[in-house]
């Protein structure tokens, strides 16, 4: 009889952990490059029956050197019938002027000096409902200061939107990653988020789920006005899933597509903005619920850093006198899951198009990660440019 404590008990234990995590890890590396093949949007999208007008509406606060390629790249855009609607949101930088020089005297665009937010509205919200209210176009495309899209991005999602008879469209584009930091671990974090969200069940219509992604979102006006436009989430400082959520509980469809090549952003550019913009709305992605915050903790200490601990264990101990934990199959057997997340990491860098060397920086973009989950969710409050917000809220 196997009692409590036996050395037979605990290897099957161990073994059975080990196996668990091997299987794991290895069916990730198999479905590493298949993310989204059932929703993803293409430059070869069928034409609608016509092409609406549409108006891409910026938002921009304290964007230098970034909103003037956001600019240019959306008035070069091969969609026939667009303009540009940039709200300077009370910038303390160069925003507008930088906004105003990249459109070049276009008339499609037009600039919007921003008003401070009422009380109880978030920036954000407050300034893509004042683009909407002074744009002109049937379809609305919200567009992050930062983004950068292709010239076929508009004519796709509108065609998608109309021809899927949907009123309601976002999509996930290519991150640009420029330092160490943000190799390391926006991709983790990034990844993450998108493996969390059920494409099936958010692009089903009658499920409650619902996503989107603020860089871009495109609707109908009368859905966007149905809702209540940003009214509705006029304090959230995750804005855009809770658009999609008002859009599903009006029964209106939404879409949420994968779309590698529509766009580039490079959302921050060192490691403080990538733990400041991270932490501010990734506890309230998981809708404040903390069994499910911890829950992803600890799915990241035991799932990813517990073997490169386990394995660094078992390989340094034995150097000791005394020290010697379990045999070389142990070790062998940790380096084989460590080796299969770095396969997974690398399949990702390249289905990315980055080079697959920074999978390296796999367990450090984890114990960041790990470190910015607790932050956001045991941290109350959150600064993002110069405005306050108290659990997911604007103060």
């Amino acid at each position: 009889m196997i009692r409590w404590g036996d050395p037979v008990l605990s290897d099957l234990l161990a073994g059975a952990f080990l196996a668990l995590l091997t299987l794991v890890w290895a069916t990730l590396c198999l479905t590493a490059g298949k993310y989204g093949e059932r929703f993803r949007l293409t430059p070869a999208e069928p034409p609608p029956p016509r092409w609406p007008s549409v108006s891409v509406c910026i938002p921009a606060r304290d964007e230098e050197g970034r909103v003037g390629e956001a600019v240019r790249l959306a008035l070069a855009s091969d969609y026939p019938d667009l303009e540009v609607v940039v709200v300077d949101d009370r910038s303390r930088d160069n925003t507008g002027e930088e906004a105003r020089a990249a459109a070049a005297g276009d008339p499609r665009f037009r600039l919007v000096m921003g008003t401070e937010p009422p009380a109880g509205w978030a920036g954000k919200p407050w300034a893509c409902l004042r683009a909407a209210g002074e744009s002109r176009g049937e379809l609305l495309l919200f567009l992050d200061a930062d983004v950068e899209i292709a010239p076929w991005t508009v004519r796709a999602a509108v065609a998608r939107l109309q021809n899927g008879q949907h009123q309601l469209l976002s999509v996930f584009g290519d991150w640009r990653l420029e330092t160490f930091w943000e190799r390391a671990v926006i991709p983790v974090v990034g990844w993450f988020i998108r493996g969390a969200v059920n494409l099936d069940a958010v692009n089903e219509p009658g499920r409650p789920e619902a996503f989107a992604n603020g860089q871009l979102i495109l609707t109908t006006r009368a859905a966007y006005d149905a809702v209540g436009g940003h009214e509705a989430v006029r304090a959230e400082v995750l804005d855009d899933v809770r658009l999609a959520r008002a859009y599903k509980r009006r029964v209106l469809s939404t879409v949420m597509l994968y779309a590698p090549g529509s766009f580039t952003v490079r959302l921050y550019r060192n490691l403080g903005e990538v733990i400041r913009g991270y932490g501010k709305n990734l506890y309230e992605g998981m809708d404040r619920r903390p069994l499910l915050g911890i829950g992803a903790m600890l799915f990241i200490l035991v799932s990813t850093l517990g073997p490169y601990a386990l394995f660094l264990t078992l390989a340094i101990t034995p150097i000791w006198p005394g020290w010697a934990l379990a045999g070389p199959g142990w070790t062998l057997w940790a380096a084989v899951i460590v080796g299969l997340i770095h396969l997974f990491r690398y399949r990702v860098e390249r289905a990315d198009g980055r080079s697959g060397w920074h999978s390296l920086t796999h367990p450090i973009g984890n114990v960041i990660f790990l470190y910015i989950l607790a932050r956001s969710i045991f941290g109350v409050e959150a600064d993002w440019k110069g405005r306050r917000f108290v659990d997911g809220r604007a103060a």
